[in-house]
């Protein structure tokens, strides 16, 4: 009877301390600025292969007027192949941030970033940016 009142003392507490799933926006920032001109799902990411700078995920505060990039979040980085369409880590690493002309090495024109989050509690909706 004790193992049953622990456990369920348990699994309530945890459902209290959980996050909700994709709870709190972000984007991917080149220098500090927004990735996409518009944070909507038509917009599509981009950048050309002769990008440079430094690539992060942020909290965003996005308005009409301009988006603020809040809190830097942990990601991972991957390589969508345009021939293949196959998916390759750009490394086993988290990353708060990464030059993104380290990561523009593996890729071609045509390829795509892929930005993973670490934490379901964040939503990524731009996570695939296309190389031009």
């Amino acid at each position: 009877m004790k193992q049953l009142i622990l456990l369920t003392f348990l699994l309530i507490s945890t459902k209290i301390i959980a996050q909700n799933k994709y709870s709190n926006c972000t984007a991917a920032f080149l220098n500090n600025k927004m990735i996409v001109d518009k944070y909507d799902d038509k917009t599509k990411a981009k950048i050309p292969l002769n990008a440079v700078g430094m690539l992060t995920v942020c909290t965003a505060n996005i308005s009409e007027k301009a988006t603020l990039a809040v809190d830097k979040i942990p990601f991972m980085i991957a390589i969508k192949d345009h021939k293949t369409g196959t998916i390759s880590l750009f490394s086993n690493k988290i990353y708060i941030k990464q030059k993104l002309e380290n990561v523009l090495k593996q890729c071609q024109k045509g390829d795509a970033i892929v930005l993973l989050t670490t934490n379901n509690q964040y939503a990524l909706p731009h996570n695939e940016i296309l190389v031009e």
